[in-house]
């Protein structure tokens, strides 16, 4: 990291976001740099780094790395938060970003609530992935589910994968004991994003989230998202709800054209230049 990178520490709902702003210079945020930023004070659930885009009407390509170093390729609260980070001195109320090789269109609604469209999502096995062909409704995963008294789960991908259990009590779920067996269960060949779904009549929905390479969080976007139409799906929901995350609510929309909108607070907590990182050098 030749120079230091101008970055803003945020939270949309509560999930923790670091914006890092590459624009303007070759990208060079890697995996294992992002993974080494997360380990102190600027610890993260999602960071998002922008760098210029080389496609026309894109105002910036969007790389998003977990707290773990792994990429993810969606995060609808980081989103958010990015759109604020590049709307915020602009007489404009929306942007396009790339993200994993998709554009998002982002729009202002207010000066710290954004809305994200979080594009089509997808039940095939294949798109999720899952490891071999299975009912995305209700996905089998053998004896963990007799173990934890759990009904199968159904399985989305918004662009990243997603197992959502609809449960009768969220806050009774041991999230340290099965988010990270669910995560890494054989049927994710790519892990997965593992939502616990109290429904609270069909316009509300209780959610707690074990994300891919982050663990527990206070919300999850793209988590929302998924728990939505998958609650829709199911026929226990309507196609616009409120999801109530432990960081706070987000308003999710799954539209006619299939595309699902997604609706939510953003705050700055800190903002400057990131340290360059020490060299490691292998003995």
């Amino acid at each position: 990291m030749p120079l230091p990178l101008p970055f803003a520490k945020m939270n949309g709902a509560g999930n923790e976001i670091l914006v890092v702003d590459e624009r303007g210079r070759p990208p060079t945020m890697t995996g294992e740099e992002a993974r080494r930023i997360g380990q102190g004070h600027f610890a993260f659930d999602q960071m998002m780094v922008l760098s210029d885009a080389d496609r026309a009407g894109v105002d910036a390509a969007v790389r998003i790395y977990n707290t773990d170093g792994s990429g993810a390729g969606a995060c609808g609260n980081g989103t958010r938060c990015v759109a604020w980070f590049m709307l915020r001195d602009s007489d404009r109320d929306t942007l396009t970003l790339e993200i994993d090789g998709t554009k998002v269109l982002c729009r202002r609604d207010a000066a710290a609530v954004f809305t994200a469209d979080m594009g089509v999502p997808s039940f095939d096995w294949r798109d999720i992935p899952l490891r071999e062909a299975a009912d995305t409704q209700a996905v089998p995963l053998g004896a963990v589910l007799a173990e934890f008294g759990l009904e199968a789960p159904a399985a989305v991908s918004m662009g990243n994968p997603h197992a959502v259990f609809l449960v009768p009590d969220a806050s009774a779920i041991d999230l340290a004991a099965l988010g990270p067996r669910l995560e890494h269960h054989p049927m994710f060949p790519e892990r997965a994003n593992i939502s616990f779904a109290e429904m609270r009549g069909r316009g509300r929905i209780l959610l707690r989230v074990w994300e891919r390479g982050a663990g527990a969080t206070r919300a999850c976007g793209s988590a929302a998202c998924a728990a939505l139409v998958a609650a829709a799906r199911l026929g226990v929901a309507d196609r616009r709800a409120t999801v109530a995350l432990p960081g706070g609510d987000l308003v999710i929309a799954w539209q006619d054209d299939g595309h699902v909108l997604m609706t939510g607070p953003v705050e700055l907590e800190e903002e400057g230049h990131l340290p360059a990182l020490p060299v490691e050098v292998s003995a």
